[in-house]
């Protein structure tokens, strides 16, 4: 049987989440546990019949696209930051973004499915950027989904968590901002603490800025430990 040249596809959902940029956002679902996010359902599946049933299930598979990369293409082999940036592996034993189809994948946490206008999803532990098309969604299944003797390759453990720190500015902004975002503590964890710097990018003082929710966040490396310096109001925002 021939197989068709191309496949057409539309998103069935969209992603609302804390992460308004690529930089700065955990590289693996894992690594993003108890930040929330939203699932939003796009006309014609924002419908309850989708999503009878779903409740029953404690987790959900995300397949998505990686919309910010489309105009990039693919690389037959890619360097894994987890490398350190400069061995190669080939591109499919990766989760790079650089694909031939961009194509993701996700595990989330359910926690609630509203009805109230349309069809939200409320789900925990997404590593997906703000307004990331989602292509299906699947329930995870426990016996099937879970292999306890897996082996995971050059990836077999997670990475260490950097300690975060904050200055006397930072910690005065962060209460402040904590009253419209109440998790941005564990967001800004989770969005430095994996150490988001490019491995060719590490320069010791430095002064690098991510932006989560509608804010800036600077920070700079000092040895082992990252330190927030402000916390302000993005421009435009």
């Amino acid at each position: 049987m021939q197989s068709p040249a191309a496949l057409a596809m539309q998103p069935v959902a969209v992603v609302r989440s804390p992460f308004r940029e690529k930089f700065g956002i955990p590289r693996q679902s894992g690594l993003t546990v108890g930040i929330s996010s939203e699932v939003v359902l796009l006309p014609p599946y924002d419908i309850a019949q989708t999503v009878q049933g779903l409740e029953g299930f404690s987790h959900l598979w995300l397949l998505f696209a990686f919309h910010a990369n489309l105009d990039r293409g693919w690389k037959p082999t890619v360097r894994p930051p987890r490398l350190g940036g400069n061995r190669r592996v080939g591109v499919f034993a990766s989760r790079s973004t650089h694909r031939p189809n961009p194509i993701g994948l996700s595990v989330v946490a359910l926690h609630q499915v509203r009805l109230e206008v349309g069809v939200v999803l409320q789900v925990s532990g997404a590593d997906l950027l703000d307004g990331t098309p989602i292509l299906d969604i699947k329930p995870y299944i426990p016996f099937a989904d879970a292999i306890p003797d897996a082996r995971g390759g050059y990836v077999d453990a997670p990475p260490e968590q950097s300690p975060i720190t904050y200055s006397e500015a930072a910690q005065a902004q962060l209460l402040e901002h904590r009253q419209r975002w109440p998790e941005l503590p564990n967001v800004i964890a989770a969005a430095l603490g994996y150490d988001p710097r490019p491995a060719y990018h590490q320069a010791e003082g430095r002064r690098y800025g991510v932006a989560l929710y509608d804010l800036d966040v600077a920070w700079e490396q000092h040895g082992q430990q990252k330190v927030v310096v402000s916390i302000t109001r993005l421009v435009g925002e």
